[in-house]
């Protein structure tokens, strides 16, 4: 079951009602780094997509938003009010509610250095606030991470600029982006971590001869061995099988075990 929730209030209300009931249930944003089961997901799907989104500005260089609007929307509105800080976001498909979950970040930059303060609501339906130092950041990875509420706004603190100067750091790194990553097929972004060590998991995957290999309808790119792409018709098994294959050997080739950074929905293992 799909359920897009209109308001926060709202939300409150049905994510106390789940709870009270033992339904299972996943919270989902954009969906951008989700591989989903070919068989579906047993639960309560909840979307925030269609909710009353706000984006306004809390003082000079201050902005709030709520997590259902999309990333690029609030990288746009920094840009138009002359506020630094957001450029490395733009490209980075996802809501504003997922990019701080997974603490998304691009060119040495994350929501880590920007953010100051977010509200959830909790699993008996209480909105919590919490301060960003006690949202135990790291690398792809912030106190939400492992948790099961459901983050409704954020606040960033972003640095004073000028429309044109943040205009240009955005546009050169979509520029970036589209020479380096394959945006023009259906993807779910960089699939593994940095696995540390000085190594990157593109390059290890390389180095494996694997750009270019097939599984069904997925493909790891020929033009960014991080990514795995559908060709057109590829399963949600084609890719979790795809994924293995890639694990097992960079393990076989380099002893190093690679950690994915997309989630799985549903019975599917990667």
């Amino acid at each position: 079951m799909l359920i897009y929730i209109k308001n926060y209030e709202c939300l409150a209300l049905i994510l106390k009602f789940i709870n009270e009931n033992g339904l299972p249930y996943f919270i989902l944003g954009k969906g951008t780094n989700l591989l989903v089961a070919d068989s579906g997901y047993n639960g309560v799907v909840l979307s925030l997509l269609k909710s009353e989104n706000k984006l306004e500005l809390t003082g000079e260089s201050t902005i709030m938003c709520t997590a259902g609007l999309p990333l690029a929307k609030v990288c746009m509105f920094a840009m138009k009010n002359g506020l630094g800080g957001l450029e490395f976001a733009w490209g980075i498909p996802g809501s504003c509610g997922g990019a701080l979950y997974m603490n998304a970040g691009a060119y040495g930059e994350d929501i880590s250095n920007i953010v100051l303060e977010a509200s959830h609501v909790d699993k008996t339906g209480n909105i919590v606030n919490l301060l960003a130092k006690d949202m135990d950041f790291s690398y792809r990875k912030s106190y939400y991470s492992d948790k099961n509420f459901i983050i409704s706004s954020m606040k960033f603190k972003l640095n004073p600029s000028s429309e044109n100067e943040v205009k240009h750091k955005m546009f050169e790194n979509i520029k970036k982006r589209k020479s380096k990553q394959p945006l023009e097929f259906p993807n779910a972004g960089s699939i593994f971590k940095r696995p540390g060590g000085g190594f990157y998991a593109g390059t290890l995957v390389q180095d494996c001869n694997l750009k270019g290999f097939e599984i069904g309808g997925a493909m790891v790119s020929p033009k960014h061995a991080g990514f795995i792409i559908n060709t057109g018709n590829a399963t949600a098994n084609d890719i979790a099988n795809l994924i293995k294959h890639i694990k097992k050997s960079v393990l076989n080739n380099f002893g190093i075990e690679l950690e994915c950074e997309i989630k799985t929905l549903g019975d599917i293992e990667i």
